[in-house]
């Protein structure tokens, strides 16, 4: 009753959202509270809610300061050189701007942390995007290819996939370095691809694609919040901020780090007490609908673990192995860790699912490690800028201004296609002996 329960509800809610029936705020919170109450736990369901709510206090406030930081210092003009300087490297040509935020994204997100590659990549290209007429729906996919190719050593499924079945990382992760170079070739290459689908579609021509490089006029209050002699303190401010949350991040939470950040700078950029509130008045309406879609994303997350129904979903789907494919195991989870994304949270199935496929694949004669490199062929790294099940993928629409269901539809296959080819590499070069 319980794996069919909470299996109902996630197609329930991903249908929701893709048919956009429902708002993802609106679906989050009704569909895993329904299925709740109709799985008879009555008023536990509160107390699901609120472990959800409380799990994601953190990041929820990171989420909302972050907005309104990267908001202030781009009024001020931070952003405007940098974007101009970029323009100048990259040139007009769609091509080039696309694999340039690709390689952008895959750098900053050497730290490891999806959300820190976002809130950098995407409000530094957007205006880029923006001033070309450029599909932002592209934007959104090659930060999240870049993202989600990229699994180190320090990455959060890494070091869960290494916990959860008593491996050492250097076991999990050096095999998959040659894997993982496949990985990087084809995402460059869809990145490509996608610059030369932009090129078409706008009608560029010429050897180099070049056209008259774009003006932007600023409307008179646009200049009148501009800060040209506060761009070096800007820039210094945000390495700060960015920097501690990277070298610091255990110790100092990012969103002190943005809390404190944003004060600084509304101060030194706009001392008028009016004018800071106008500044926060401005951003307000992004920061609360990020805020809403990570609170009902909690509500979710914690009716569907509180209930057990994650656990129980998992226990019955491992029943269905056949004994005669269990060798097959690794390719298996290989294709399928991906979309798995899109059902099971990183927590739930690296300490719930992992483990049982592991014990499950183990008395079968297949090795833990092979089991758990599968896994990160997908689960939580491809396929994390898109689950529903992360904040990630909400500051990715959010930082974009498109519609989850857009950038599901137009992302998914590009990552799912990632994720296959990884697979297959796995294969060729023998980490998954057949």
């Amino acid at each position: 009753m319980l794996p069919l329960l909470g299996l109902a509800t996630i197609v329930v809610l991903l249908g929701a959202i893709l048919s956009k029936r429902m708002s993802p705020l609106v679906a989050l919170i009704i569909v895993p509270i329904a299925a709740s109450l109709v799985g008879g736990f009555g008023f536990q369901t509160s107390k699901f809610v609120l472990d959800g709510l409380k799990s994601l206090a953190p990041v929820v406030g990171m989420f909302v300061f972050a907005i309104l930081y990267f908001g202030t210092i781009t009024d001020a003009g931070t952003l405007d050189p940098i974007i101009d300087r970029i323009l100048r490297a990259v040139g007009t040509k769609p091509t080039r701007i696309v694999m340039g935020t690709t390689l952008l994204a895959l750098l900053i997100h050497l730290d490891g942390s999806g959300a820190v590659c976002f809130l950098v990549t995407i409000p530094a290209m957007l205006p880029l995007y923006d001033r070309l007429k450029m599909d932002r729906r592209v934007l959104a996919a090659a930060v999240s290819m870049a993202a989600g190719i990229n699994f180190l050593p320090w990455t959060g499924p890494m070091i869960r996939a290494s916990a959860s079945l008593h491996l050492p990382v250097s076991a999990l992760f050096n095999p998959l370095i040659p894997v993982q170079i496949v990985g990087l070739v084809f995402v460059f290459g869809m990145a490509f691809w996608l610059g030369r689908r932009e090129e078409k579609r706008l009608g560029y021509f010429g050897a180099d694609g070049a056209v008259p490089m774009p003006r932007r006029e600023l409307t008179a209050e646009e200049q009148a919040l501009r800060r040209p002699k506060n761009f070096w303190f800007n820039i210094v401010l945000t390495v700060v901020v960015l920097g501690t949350m990277v070298v610091l991040g255990e110790k100092v939470p990012p969103a002190i780090m943005f809390m404190v950040g944003l004060c600084i700078a509304l101060m030194v950029n706009y001392p008028n007490v009016d004018m800071q509130r106008k500044r926060i008045d401005a951003h307000a309406r992004a920061a609360l609908m990020m805020a809403g879609i990570l609170l009902a994303a909690g509500v979710f997350t914690g009716i569907m673990q509180g209930s057990g129904m994650l656990k129980a979903m998992a226990q019955a789907a491992v029943g269905f192995v056949p004994q005669a494919m269990a060798s097959h195991i690794p390719i298996a989870l290989g294709l399928v860790s991906m979309p798995l994304s899109m059902l099971f949270d990183p927590d739930s199935f690296y300490f719930g699912v992992l483990p049982v496929v592991a014990e499950v694949a183990g008395q079968l004669g297949v090795p833990a490690v092979h089991v758990g490199q599968a896994a990160l062929l997908g689960q939580m790294t491809t396929g994390f800028p898109v689950s529903p099940l992360t904040p990630a993928t909400f500051l990715v629409v959010g930082l974009c201004g498109i519609d989850l269901a857009d950038h599901q539809k137009f992302t998914f296959p590009l990552l799912f296609g990632a994720s296959i080819v990884m697979t297959i590499a796995c294969v060729v070069l023998g980490v998954f002996p057949l």
